[in-house]
């Protein structure tokens, strides 16, 4: 008994628990060297503690205890070097996948300022020059109510979780121009996610650069038909040809807002060029 360790001194050396030892004893990982057949207590002896280090750092590393439990049943210096250096390739592309959501979010927030600095202010129409973009796109099916964009929309989310496509965390929708002018602002018929040029997915449509008119609408969607109407009144005080459906971007909405009141959106049309 002097050369072994009970469960709590070997759990306190360890910083671990002891529900994490008494797991992996009884799957096979890591079993004390010997229990007390009287009262179940578990003993490990000095010569574990190598082992359990190893196992630890493993999983400190990264690996799944199957992972781990598979190499540890023999393992030499050439399969560790072979199930490191696949490690090393699985953390960079985490760090490529982490480092693309991050420009994602930081690209979230900028905007997010940018259009909450307008919230004080009456939204104005802007007239000037959008960049090329590209969305990945779901149509939406009749009746092209609230419930068949939520629809589209969570396809959108889901396919381009599963073929890891590279989104912006931003949604949007377009509505027909023709719905438009008869009043059915909220009538879309697809939902879509700024996304990037890729091979990957087949329903990707790129927004051309070009000449547009846009506003920012501060409210809940059912309250669009104002904005609407504006853009739709300035254009035609104007003399602006509105070339396109409506494209609407969601700057702030359920994904970072509870109050619908805080919703921002911007709306933009495409027009004709001047020249």
């Amino acid at each position: 008994m002097e050369n072994l360790f009970s469960i709590g001194e070997l759990a306190k050396y360890q910083n671990i628990s002891k529900q994490t030892l008494i797991f992996y004893d009884k799957i096979g990982l890591f079993r004390p060297a010997w229990v007390d057949p009287d009262n179940g207590y578990r003993y490990y002896s000095a010569a574990q503690l190598d082992f359990l280090d190893t196992i630890l750092i493993m999983k400190k590393i990264g690996f799944s205890l199957k992972e781990i439990q598979e190499h540890m049943k023999h393992y030499t210096i050439d399969s560790s070097l072979v199930l490191l250096r696949s490690q090393l390739t699985r953390i960079d592309q985490q760090i490529a996948e982490l480092n693309l959501i991050r420009s994602r979010l930081a690209h979230r927030c900028d905007q997010m300022e940018r259009a909450n600095s307008f919230r004080r202010q009456r939204a104005a129409v802007h007239v000037g020059q959008t960049k090329g973009q590209y969305i990945l796109y779901e149509p939406v099916q009749p009746p092209f109510s609230p419930r068949e964009i939520s629809i589209a929309t969570k396809k959108c989310f889901a396919a381009s979780f599963e073929k890891q496509l590279p989104i912006f965390f931003q949604c949007g929708v377009s509505v027909p121009l023709e719905r438009v002018r008869r009043g059915d602002f909220i009538q879309a018929s697809l939902a879509f996610l700024l996304t990037e040029n890729t091979p990957l997915a087949s329903n990707i449509r790129q927004l051309p650069a070009g000449r547009c008119v846009s506003l920012y609408h501060f409210g809940d969607y059912a309250s669009m038909g104002r904005s609407y109407q504006e853009l739709l009144r300035f254009c035609d005080e104007n003399g602006l040809e509105i070339i396109s459906d409506s494209y609407e971007f969601c700057i702030n909405d359920y994904l970072s807002s509870y109050d619908e009141n805080e919703y921002i959106t911007k709306i933009m049309f495409y027009i004709r060029d001047e020249n």
